[in-house]
Formats: structure tokens, sequence, C-alpha cells
């Protein structure tokens, strides 16, 4: 089984590549509520996040839903098996280490708002691939895999994890 995916099997690809800048918009008005990454023994500082659905079932975080209507509308209607959902942002100089991601059925979506141009990119097993605004890149995060960004910028995308 691949490590990286073709997002072109998957239709709801093309709806978030097709929308992204409205997707955009929404994390520009929640920016503020960011909280850091609970599982710190991968980082040590510089990963925030915004739940909009919850892992592995996939329900609606409090408010957070309605917060980003968009967003949520997008993930309810084109990807119906899908767990967690929400925006991942490394500050500049920020490290995930190496690890594996939960042993499940899921797949990983990634879909790039904001990507600093310079050293930013994840790495699963031995092929790293950058991040690029406004496209989407699956993965299977059950491998090793570990993401940097180690520019002057923000990086943020849009993660869902989702059932093929």
């Amino acid at each position: 089984m691949p490590c990286f995916h073709d997002p072109a099997a998957f239709a709801f690809a093309a709806v978030l590549e097709r929308r992204w800048k409205e997707v955009l918009r929404e994390y520009e008005g929640i920016r503020d509520a960011l909280v850091p990454w609970h599982e710190r023994k991968l980082y040590e500082q510089g990963w925030q996040v915004f739940a909009i659905f919850n892992f592995p079932l996939g329900e609606a975080v409090d408010d957070h839903a309605e917060r980003c209507p968009v967003t949520a509308s997008i993930v309810r209607e084109h990807i119906p098996r899908h767990g967690a959902a929400g925006f991942s942002v490394l500050a500049p100089g920020t490290r995930i280490h190496s690890h594996q991601g939960y042993q499940g059925e899921f797949l990983r979506c990634h879909l790039g708002l904001i990507v600093p141009k310079g050293d930013c990119a994840l790495k699963i097993e031995t092929e790293a691939r950058p991040w690029r605004a406004g496209q989407v890149m699956i993965f299977d995060d059950r491998y090793e895999h570990e993401a940097w960004n180690l520019t002057d910028e923000e990086r943020v995308v849009l993660l869902i994890d989702f059932v093929p």
C-alpha cells in the first residue's frame, strides 16, 4: 500500500481545491482560537490546531463547526466517512518528530492553505513532499512520518481524516 495517494482518486479532493480560498477565509476568522496540539511529546513548540470535528467518530466540536460553516458543510457533504477535521498550523521553526498515526482504517488529507516558500514539508518513510496552497495531499499516516516548517512564516493546512 502506498504512503502517498493520488488525490484524483478521491472526488472530494477536487471540491476542496475548488473552494480552498473560502476555507482559508474561515481559518482567518478563527486564528485567535488555536490551541496547542495535545501530544506534546511529538514537538517542542509551535504546533497549534482548531478542531471542527472530533477523532475518531467525526462529531462536530462545540461551536467550532458553526464558526466554520463552509468548511463543515464541505466535510459533511463530500466526505461522509470522516473522522477528525480541522486546521493545523506549524509556526516558523517547528518540527514534528517522526511518529506513526492511529492504526485504524483512516487516510489523512491535507489541503494547503498558507504554505511558505522554503524548507517546509511532510516526509513519510523516505519520501518528502512540500505542501502547496490550494492543493490536496493524501497520505497514510500509519507509516512513520514527520513534518517541519523551517521558514519564517506559518504553515496552515486543513486536516481531514477519512475512511476511503
